[in-house]
């Protein structure tokens, strides 16, 4: 008898248990909904605070001016960017003989740059890609490197890009000393980890414990229970991931990443177009590579917020570019190239998670 009412009460605790989990949201929802609006509240204060920088009226003179076709091949553009993106993801995974469609590689990059904005930064976006791929039948070697190559593609290309402007700027003689110290702690950094890579290479087994080490001491600082086969897992990814690029892996990826990139950058332009100023290709890769790199450095922000925006435009004034067409230039830019593919990726991100 008390056999049967144990069973009795275990099968009840199962069902309740089950019954809550069906009505708890999944751990993206409560991502989700918890920073979500911290992120909007982010955004409006810098679309609202940055316009005030210079004439309010001049800013909505500009914008009532736009030139239509412009803003409407801005938008194109943005759209093959994002092809770009998906064509990236599908040359990684074809270096390990697999293949996802491209579209399904826009989808994924769109739902994973989202989550990486709310949890995590580059390594939440590489987790959440590499889970979504694995979903598409990849394996997970090939998840692997579409998680870790794309973000190692694009933020070497911002960087060219990032080291050319700031060359630009010391010919012209208009660095000024907070963007000379802000380049040189971005070379310092970048120096660091391509020190640290390469003394991995030849170490794999210290490198390794080095970074378990590091993750585990960041575990404990956030009252965390740590396991170190995750972290040895994604470091040997990487590793495997360098030794198929060099074995001339690298060239497609290349071109995806060009591409997503390159249009990107002529989204800005063709904002430019619109608003009645066209810039030298100079003066457009001066204004986007190193905010956009220092946006990536500071992944605290989501997405760079208020760094991107106000470094770009700061840029572009000191080159000339009058103050009220920067601002609305940077911000529309901004909206095409983040807040709209952000704000598309979380749907995207729901649907991912469901099915």
């Amino acid at each position: 008898m008390s056999v049967s009412q144990d069973e009795s009460k275990s099968g009840q605790k199962n069902e309740n248990h089950a019954h809550r989990s069906l009505l708890s949201p999944p751990p993206l929802v409560l991502k989700v909904g918890r920073y979500l609006p911290t992120l909007i509240l982010t955004g409006l204060a810098v679309n609202l605070i940055l316009p005030q920088l210079a004439s309010l009226e001049a800013s909505l003179h500009v914008i009532k001016t736009m030139v239509l076709w412009a803003v409407l091949l801005a938008a194109l553009v943005q759209g093959i960017s994002y092809l770009g993106a998906g064509y990236l993801i599908n040359s990684v995974v074809a270096i390990v003989n697999q293949t996802i469609p491209i579209l399904n590689g826009v989808i994924i990059t769109l739902a994973a740059s989202s989550i990486g904005m709310l949890a995590g930064g580059p390594f939440g976006n590489a987790a959440a890609t590499y889970r979504w791929v694995r979903k598409y039948g990849v394996s997970a070697e090939g998840a692997g490197l579409a998680g870790a190559l794309p973000t190692f593609f694009n933020n070497t290309i911002l960087t060219v890009l990032a080291v050319t402007g700031i060359l630009h700027l010391l010919a012209v003689h208009s660095l000024s000393s907070i963007q000379f110290f802000a380049f040189i702690l971005i070379l310092t950094l970048l120096g660091l980890g391509f020190a640290a890579i390469n003394w991995g290479i030849r170490n794999r087994a210290n490198f390794t414990l080095v970074v378990v080490r590091i993750a585990a001491y960041f575990s404990r600082l956030l009252h965390k229970t740590y396991a170190p086969a995750p972290t040895e897992t994604s470091v040997g990814r990487i590793f495997a991931a360098l030794e198929m690029l060099g074995n001339g892996g690298w060239q497609r990826p290349l071109l995806g990443a060009v591409v997503n990139t390159g249009f990107d950058m002529l989204t800005l332009y063709f904002f430019f177009i619109a608003a009645g100023y066209p810039v030298g290709l100079g003066i457009l890769v001066v204004g986007y590579g190193l905010p956009l790199l220092l946006g990536k450095i500071a992944f605290l922000l989501p997405g760079g917020i208020g760094v991107v925006e106000s470094t770009m435009a700061a840029l572009y004034t000191g080159l000339g570019v009058p103050s009220s067409t920067a601002v609305v230039v940077v911000l529309s830019y901004r909206v095409f190239s983040f807040w709209i593919p952000t704000l598309i990726g979380f749907p995207i991100a729901f649907y991912l998670q469901r099915t």
